[in-house]
């Protein structure tokens, strides 16, 4: 009975040593999803600020110029490859996350036609895809912070368009798991180059913001190149931060289910140990009193003779 009951004890110590793991990767994860929230919201703002560069910059520059790079007609783009970049994680507890993501990364790319090079963001997603039976070019390690995105989106830039001070020809597409409310996720394929005829119109169709007359100061070509590395530097800056907010939700939400696993996993083994426990002191009273009155008997019939 005392091997048991010991056995229990260290279960229960085990199981709580997890649930103390538990509790600060939930702390952890809530404080991740915090700084990736505020991160989106800050590139929110810097995003329609280069949107409304690039509208400006489209209604001044001419038809002409604006067929040759770095934006390029539906005709051309058929022929140009794809680079497509998946955001996953490095590390596991996190969910179906890189499922969900690397199930419509597998679908979208049988739905593109042509050729295409692939890349992965995070070491987990990269062998899911790999196990999908999809070739990589390689993969980037994940950052932890919002400070270490820049990096990564250089990176990402360098081998998907070229070493270039122009944007090369590679159309490039994203695909990400996007946070909707709470800890749920959507995965979801951006394409951030060429912009599309219809992204285009959009662009030239915008008010500007206020009653000032705007105007593009120096050469338009350059000015629009240099409108589109910073639209691709933010696009790719904004997917990575939404799909670790989405990674810290889910490993919140997991987190959070095996936070009450274990909770009840201790009341159980609180509860088995309390009754062994107390089985154990009934057994002894049981010995003591069997013990008195035996004694008690002895005594009684000594006296008697």
């Amino acid at each position: 009975m005392s091997q048991t009951i010991a056995s229990l004890q260290r279960k229960i110590k085990v199981a709580g040593d997890l649930q103390s793991v538990v509790r600060t990767m939930k702390a952890v994860a809530a404080s991740s999803i915090g700084q990736y929230e505020k991160s989106i919201h800050s590139l929110s703002a810097y995003y329609r600020t280069v949107e409304l560069g690039l509208s400006l910059s489209l209604r001044e520059i001419s038809t002409e110029v604006r067929s040759i790079r770095p934006l390029i007609s539906q005709k051309e783009k058929r022929t140009k490859r794809k680079s497509v970049v998946v955001f996953g994680s490095d590390q596991g507890l996190v969910g179906q996350f890189n499922d969900v993501v690397t199930e419509h990364a597998v679908n979208a790319l049988n739905t593109l036609p042509g050729k295409h090079r692939l890349w992965s963001v995070g070491e987990r997603v990269n062998g899911q895809l790999i196990d999908a039976g999809l070739q990589l070019e390689g993969t980037f390690s994940l950052p932890n912070s919002v400070k270490a995105i820049t990096s990564l989106v250089g990176q990402i830039l360098i081998k998907t368009q070229g070493h270039d001070n122009e944007i090369a020809y590679d159309e490039l597409y994203l695909i990400f798991n996007r946070r909707t409310s709470g800890a749920a996720y959507e995965a979801t394929s951006q394409l951030i180059y060429p912009l599309d005829k219809t992204s285009q119109s959009d662009l030239v169709k915008r008010q500007w913001p206020s009653g000032n007359i705007a105007e593009v100061m120096g050469m338009e070509v350059s000015t629009l190149r240099a409108l589109i590395r910073e639209f691709l530097f933010v696009s790719i800056f904004r997917a990575c931060t939404e799909s670790l907010a989405s990674e810290n939700a889910s490993r919140l939400a997991a987190m959070q289910r095996a936070d009450k696993n274990i909770e009840e996993l201790l009341e159980n083994l609180n509860g088995k140990f309390h009754r062994l426990r107390q089985g154990n002191i009934d057994e002894e009273l049981f010995d003591v009193v069997s013990g008195f009155e035996a004694l008690s008997q002895e005594h009684r019939q000594s006296v008697s003779k």
